[in-house]
């Protein structure tokens, strides 16, 4: 008995059948992971985005975490050393120095001619190295006397500017707060508004050339600029935020330790009627002797709260705050707008602030206390 064959017209319309199949299943393959992808992507908008060793924040890492030139390393604020700076708030002096590089006695650097990094950095002449302690430069002796009664808390809250969701939280604290947006980016005038319309305290976040290669994002000024075009690019970036009371540097480890550079920043500053706090990315910066020499009201960064983002490492740091409010009359402690821990953590240490006879401020409201003879006059400002 003779097999029948299949049929050719068969063979093909199965052939042609699990093509389809195949087809059809890729293509909901493909749908999967789409959905997927978008769903992540959607979840991580929620989420704060926390810096870390591996994760580049857009515009470059707080100074603590940038990799500099070989010979450079003691120029940075250690993670290890919260607070850098032995300058009394608005001048306040004191007893110590600043902390010198290693092996050095008269603040000289101790970097080898040897040393070639890939960018010019600046060096600093005699008159601006040592000694840090200047003058008040607004008479206010009684400020002394108010030291112990009310410790005042400054703090300042960096980096906003890149979107909304993570300056929120900041923005509900019951207590005064500065917060510093950067500027040019896709978030920077939302915010700015939102801080003025929650009534705490706006500065400009100024990005200015590190010493490592970080980034420091749009708006920055460089060591390549001439002093005009520096005055230039800041002038901008004040026109482009209204309501700014001061300004602060976000990185600049290169040019706040150039003079020219300074006092161009400076002159903006005194010509706006707007103070600069210096964030002491670099431990020999320029600020302030030429604040003496400008009779500018001389501020400095203490404190970074956030060297590490958990929640212990923020209250030891916060602890650092409070000695050193104590010792001078005034801390100011700088954390960042991306931590995911840090507006929490002073939502719960608040009240336990207040009962122990500290006043939280601004660099703006304690300037005008100051002037005024009002230190201390009531908790929480």
């Amino acid at each position: 008995m003779t097999s029948k064959k299949p049929s050719k017209k068969r063979h093909t319309v199965q052939l042609n059948s699990d093509k389809l199949r195949l087809l059809v299943a890729l293509f909901a393959i493909i749908v999967s992971v789409f959905v997927i992808v978008v769903s992540i992507k959607s979840g991580q908008k929620e989420l704060p985005v926390i810096p870390s060793s591996t994760t580049l924040w857009p515009y470059g890492l707080p100074e603590y975490h940038v990799e500099v030139p070989q010979g450079y390393e003691d120029l940075l604020p250690s993670a290890a050393e919260p607070s850098i700076g032995t300058q009394g708030i608005n001048g306040a002096s004191t007893e110590a120095t600043k902390r010198l590089p290693a092996g050095t006695e008269s603040g000289e650097s101790d970097i080898k001619d040897s040393v070639e990094p890939s960018q010019s950095l600046p060096r600093l002449p005699p008159e601006y190295q040592g000694e840090r302690a200047l003058p008040f430069p607004i008479a206010l002796r009684q400020h002394e006397a108010l030291r112990s009664e009310v410790p005042t808390l400054i703090i300042v809250i960096d980096d906003a500017g890149h979107n909304i969701e993570q300056l929120e939280p900041f923005l509900k604290l019951p207590f005064p707060i500065t917060l510093a947006v950067l500027p040019g980016l896709g978030y920077t005038r939302e915010s700015a508004e939102r801080i003025v319309a929650a009534g705490k305290e706006l500065i400009l976040h100024q990005p200015m050339q590190a010493l490592g290669g970080s980034d420091p994002g749009p708006g920055a000024i460089t060591l390549d600029m001439t002093a005009e075009e520096a005055s230039n690019v800041l002038l901008d970036n004040i026109d482009a935020l209204p309501g700014i009371v001061g300004l602060n540097n976000h990185m600049g480890s290169a040019v706040t330790r150039d003079p020219v550079f300074m006092r161009a920043v400076l002159d903006i500053a005194k010509m706006r009627g707007i103070y600069y706090l210096d964030s002491l990315t670099s431990s020999g910066t320029a600020t302030a002797v030429l604040c003496k020499e400008m009779e500018l009201p001389y501020w400095e960064r203490d404190v970074f709260l956030d060297n590490s983002g958990d929640k212990q490492s923020i209250l030891h740091a916060l602890e650092e705050g409070k000695k050193t409010a104590k010792d001078q009359g005034a801390a100011v402690m700088i954390g960042h707008v991306w931590s995911a821990e840090l507006a929490q953590t002073l939502m719960d240490i608040y009240p336990q602030l207040i009962e122990e006879g500290y006043s939280l401020s601004t660099i703006s409201h304690y300037m005008i206390k100051s002037a005024t003879g009002e230190i201390g006059a009531s908790i929480g400002d």
